[in-house]
């Protein structure tokens, strides 16, 4: 294994403990609406996420000022350290591409968040969810998240770049069940959207992780930090919404069921995925991924059955269901395996070391 670059590693660093804030604050936020319901801007879940993006953010401007400094000088620029350069601004700006995408997302979230004050303002508490500066909101830490994947996949070939892939991928995993949620007011009749949603969402970065690196046990470890998040967060989500809660008096809702809302999304099956993509690897995706679909989709009803405590689901409802995720899985693991080619490109063949 390579040494790293010193010049790599704390803003990379930086950028993946900034989304990671985000995410526990979006898993703290939408247990909050869950449990509690009301919110306003300054709350305690707005500011963890708010400071997250911020120092994702600033880590990736202050990448990009450098790389501009440094080449306006004629220094050589390692791309390791976020990826190729590209111009920005008629090349005024000379920005490493993984940083480029990672800084814009936290850019484009400080605006929605300024939306999401205004919104505030004119309306004042806020009990729902899918609102349009939060569906901005959840937009703008997706693309931070893959920018944040970007900037350690250019690095792949030292030890950190390798972990900072599989935990960016990870984070992308957990986070990417909530993004999907708006699916649920799509008119598509006996299938649920959500499921198919988290079923694509989850074969496509499963299948992603799996080949991005030059090793097996990729998918693997996206999924084993995938399940220590899931269980963490099953223990914090609903502990820190009653205790926050209780702090500023407000009282919990009469109906609420104390289930971790975004824990409890992810599907528990995932090393059933993970196994298919290490096991076929070198095989087309897509069947792989039908496969991981249909198991994962069939899985979704039966989980929320146990997890909410309701009845079991119609075998038919199961059926239907496993066979969109069929669908989508096929699809989901051929841009899954496309997308983890492309993240390999960004590594460059030889790297230099300081």
């Amino acid at each position: 294994m390579a040494r790293s670059p010193r010049n790599g590693l704390a803003p990379a660093t930086a950028v993946l403990a900034g989304v990671f804030l985000s995410l526990a604050g979006f898993v703290w936020d939408v247990q909050w609406h869950t449990d509690v319901g009301p919110d306003t801007f300054f709350t305690a879940p707005h500011l963890l996420l708010y400071a997250g993006s911020a120092i994702a953010g600033l880590a990736s401007l202050a990448v990009v000022l450098a790389t501009t400094a440094g080449r306006r000088r004629g220094h050589p620029i390692d791309p390791t350290v976020g990826g190729r350069v590209v111009g920005v601004f008629g090349g005024a700006i000379a920005a490493p591409v993984g940083y480029l995408i990672s800084g814009s997302g936290a850019a484009s979230f400080l605006l929605y968040g300024l939306w999401d004050q205004w919104w505030h303002g004119l309306y004042g508490f806020d009990a729902m969810l899918a609102s349009p500066p939060h569906v901005g909101l959840f937009l703008s830490i997706t693309v931070t998240m893959v920018g944040a994947v970007m900037v350690f996949a250019a690095a792949r070939r030292h030890r950190w770049g390798v972990v900072g892939t599989v935990a960016g991928t990870a984070f992308l995993v957990a986070f990417g069940v909530l993004t999907v949620a708006g699916l649920e007011a799509l008119p598509l009749g006996a299938v649920d959207g959500v499921t198919v949603g988290v079923t694509f969402t989850c074969v496509v970065l499963v299948t992603m992780g799996g080949h991005v690196l030059d090793r097996r046990g990729g998918a693997i470890a996206v999924i084993a930090l995938v399940a220590a998040m899931q269980a963490a967060f099953w223990w914090f989500a609903p502990w820190a919404a009653r205790v926050y809660a209780d702090a500023i008096g407000q009282p919990l809702r009469e109906d609420t069921e104390g289930v971790p809302v975004i824990p409890a999304m992810i599907p528990m099956v995932l090393i059933v995925v993970g196994v298919l993509v290490e096991v076929l690897r070198r095989r087309p995706a897509w069947p792989t991924g039908a496969i991981g679909g249909a198991v994962i989709a069939a899985s979704v009803p039966l989980q929320e059955a146990w997890v909410y405590q309701g009845g079991p689901p119609q075998v038919s409802d199961v059926l239907i269901v496993a066979a969109a995720g069929t669908v989508a899985g096929a699809l989901a693991g051929s841009l899954g395996a496309r997308f983890g080619e492309m993240l390999r490109v960004l590594a460059p063949k030889e790297t230099s070391h300081a």
